[in-house]
């Protein structure tokens, strides 16, 4: 068998997190069984339509390594790969199902369905009554047909027999079993002939010969539904799989309510793709149990859709940040170099050049989140006129440290080779000298050179600075900061 998958969103805004765990795990099957994947977008309901929604789209999977082969951008065999451009598609097929008796055309108004609904709601249950409202069962063929003909709006409603079961076995959650009285009489076709995501799913997945349907819990629920078109047109079912909800940490379904979920958002706060995409990958999957990072290939090696948890997944920014962290320790100093400019030329302050952004990397990236955070919380070394933190200042510089820190400039300008060994033992030979230790000089000279308390080594710090820039900060800050002798 030829695997081929398909992911489907709709362009509602932005790519869900959930999404791109969907996807990922459809591109990971797909290239673990030499298949292919499919883009389709599924944009039936007009009404929830956002502009540019799937360009974004398509950056964002594109952004995550998702290199799909067929859909809207790249075409294919089985196109078009846009619901809305299938339109006569859906209709033909809606039209057979009628001619089967499969189907039904249903002219019920608003209002009477609404009444429909009040009256059911005694019985619980919001199920669509055939035998009482108004459809080709109660008119008859004859007055349906004049009413069509007479141009009154219509919808088309699946055809559920009663009473019988639907057993399907899903990849990961085993067998499951539903008895059609609990499936409403599905509306197929809108009154404004487009498709609901029912008849169009199943109709696309089954001319684009998808073999597996990967797609989230909240689908779940319509897979009977599914199944039913399925044997009503007499077509072979693909194999499900419905993956896991995300969670927040208190269990509640993920939502906006709690934090970003747009995959977008991510990008924008700095996230490396890769430790990004392997988080996603471990909601609800962890190939071995005994590891957390893995690199995009052997994500796709290890994928098995049978290792896949039922239950729901936590999706914790801790984690993430940690993970970032890791990505960032092991991550190239070039390539992250180039993040730095792109994150400088971004935000727009400075300028620098890859050979600075280096030495940054390596001085920062032990310490940081985020590239951003060189950017953030090391102003310093882009700018001379940094600020002081003043509780800082009180606390350590008085005129002790001045007679301290004078004779302390002139040993630095004899230094040539301005690098932090020589920077760190001409120090200490110094301050011994003085009768005193490192720790009574070194918080000084970090606040004369950083303005800060805390930061990276301070003599590795000084090295990238430069000789010329340290001593100048020296002679600034002493000016500003005399104490008279």
């Amino acid at each position: 068998m030829n695997v081929r998958v398909r992911f489907a969103p709709s362009p509602t805004g932005y790519l869900h997190v959930g999404g791109l765990r969907t996807a990922l795990y459809n591109y990971f099957y797909a290239r673990k069984n030499n298949g292919k994947m499919v883009l389709r977008i599924e944009d039936t309901d007009q009404s929830r339509y956002v502009e540019n929604a799937v360009e974004n789209l398509i950056l964002s999977l594109k952004w995550a390594g998702i290199y799909y082969d067929e859909g809207p951008d790249s075409g294919g065999n089985y196109g078009p790969y846009i619901q809305s451009q299938r339109l006569d598609i859906y209709k033909k097929y809606a039209l057979k199902l009628i001619e089967n008796g499969k189907a039904y055309y249903a002219f019920d108004t608003e209002e009477e369905l609404q009444e429909m609904r009040s009256r059911n709601e005694t019985a619980f249950s919001t199920k669509y009554n055939r035998l009482s409202m108004k459809n080709q069962f109660t008119l008859g063929n004859d007055e349906t047909k004049k009413l069509i003909e007479k141009g009154q709006k219509y919808v088309v409603r699946l055809y559920v027999p009663y009473d019988e079961e639907i057993t399907f076995n899903d990849i990961i959650r085993g067998e499951i079993t539903v008895n059609t009285n609990d499936i409403d009489d599905q509306i197929l076709l809108k009154s404004d002939g487009y498709p609901t995501y029912h008849l169009a799913n199943v109709v696309d997945d089954h001319l684009m010969e998808i073999t597996h349907v990967i797609r989230g819990e909240e689908w779940l629920p319509s897979t009977p539904k599914h199944i039913l078109l399925y044997n009503s047109f007499g077509w072979e079912l693909p194999q499900f799989a419905h993956l896991p909800l995300l969670l927040n940490k208190d269990k509640t379904k993920l939502s906006k309510r709690q934090g970003s979920v747009a995959v977008e958002d991510y990008i924008q706060k700095g996230y490396l793709k890769d430790a990004f995409v392997n988080f996603i990958a471990l909601l609800g999957w962890n190939p071995t149990g005994d590891r957390e990072i893995y690199d995009f290939n052997e994500l796709i090696a290890y994928f098995n859709l049978e290792k896949v948890n039922k239950g729901g997944a936590v999706f914790d920014i801790q984690k993430l940040d940690w993970m970032n962290q890791q990505y960032i320790k092991k991550s190239d100093n070039t390539y992250l170099a180039e993040l730095l400019m792109i994150e400088i030329e971004k935000q727009g302050k400075y300028k620098i050049d890859l050979d600075y952004s280096i030495k940054l990397i390596k001085l920062f990236k032990e310490r940081i989140t985020f590239i951003s955070d060189i950017l953030n919380n090391a102003d310093y070394m882009f700018n001379s006129d940094y600020e002081i933190d003043n509780e800082f200042l009180q606390q350590k510089w008085n005129k002790d440290s001045l007679a301290l820190v004078k004779p302390l400039i002139e040993t630095y300008r004899l230094i040539e080779d301005f690098n932090h060994t020589i920077l760190s033992q001409t120090t200490k030979e110094y301050i011994t000298s003085k009768g005193k230790k490192l720790s009574d000089i070194i918080h000084i000279i970090r606040l004369i050179i950083t303005g800060k308390s805390s930061g990276a080594g301070m003599f590795e710090t000084m090295e990238v600075l430069g000789k010329e820039e340290c001593i100048l900060r020296f002679e600034k800050f002493i000016e500003k900061y005399k104490i008279n002798d």
